[in-house]
């Protein structure tokens, strides 16, 4: 029951997404829209397979930079929010900075990461590190915020010290919240890569969308649009299969509550 449920809610957004495609394709057929404008699904389909080892070559070199970025966002943003979350003070002085941060375009960060650190891999890691920062740091900071206060107490009358009480009380609460902001980062991180590529790379997919575009060759720009799509899914997928794996007593809940 279960499986049919999954099939029925996943149904109606493949159909619809199948009859847009199709509509596309219809359209694109009678009306003779030139390629280099908008080129038909299966055009870009067909530039999809055509260019499928060098879409590879440089989709590992974007993937370089989204793990390097996500991996030093995460662990900034573990790092300063458990030390928020410990010293008030800190997290009063830090927190409206984060906040207010997100007011400045990561347009106008990004070429000042190639003025101080060159067209290289680390400028594209830092990059995707602040892209990702901070809807980790936020949802870890108010997951750790969520912590029941009595249980925190209770621990310490059982003469918890501070690693236990992070083990069985606060890291339990805040994982949820950690997971549901690694999610975004995830998806986003791809297009911080691929915004430090426009401005200053070798390789990688947003080097190819410039040489594509600018040569008119508008199929492989959609060809590499679909592959930042793939890649945006397959990262959201693994932090949930993660998540799945992290936090078991979620799904032991839900299978009751299902029951």
């Amino acid at each position: 029951m279960k499986k049919w449920a999954n099939i029925r809610i996943s149904l109606p957004p493949l159909v619809f997404f199948v009859f847009l495609v199709g509509m596309w394709e219809l359209v694109s057929y009678i009306t003779r829209v030139p390629e280099y404008i908008l080129p038909a699904p299966s055009l870009i389909g067909r530039s999809l397979f055509a260019n499928v080892s060098l879409l590879a070559d440089h989709t590992a070199t974007t993937l370089t930079a989204v793990a390097g970025g996500l991996a030093l966002a995460i662990s900034t943003a573990i790092l300063l929010s458990l030390a928020m979350d410990r010293w008030k003070p800190l997290k009063q002085a830090l927190y409206p900075i984060l906040v207010v941060s997100q007011a400045v375009p990561i347009f106008a960060l990004a070429p000042l990461m190639m003025i101080w650190f060159g067209v290289g891999l680390l400028p594209k890691v830092l990059i995707v590190a602040l892209v990702c920062f901070f809807p980790l740091a936020v949802n870890l900071v108010e997951g750790l915020n969520q912590v029941d206060p009595e249980a925190i107490e209770l621990m310490k009358i059982m003469q918890a010290d501070s690693l236990m009480i992070m083990k069985s009380v606060q890291l339990p609460t805040a994982m949820p919240y950690f997971f549901s902001g690694l999610k975004i980062a995830a998806t986003y991180s791809v297009l911080g890569a691929i915004i430090g590529e426009w401005l200053g790379a070798r390789a990688g997919l947003g080097i190819y969308m410039l040489r594509s575009m600018n040569s008119f060759r508008t199929g492989d720009v959609f060809a590499s649009i679909v592959v930042v799509v793939l890649l945006s899914l397959m990262l959201f997928k693994i932090v949930e299969a993660f998540g799945w794996l992290a936090m078991p007593w979620k799904k032991k809940i839900s299978d009751y509550n299902e029951e």
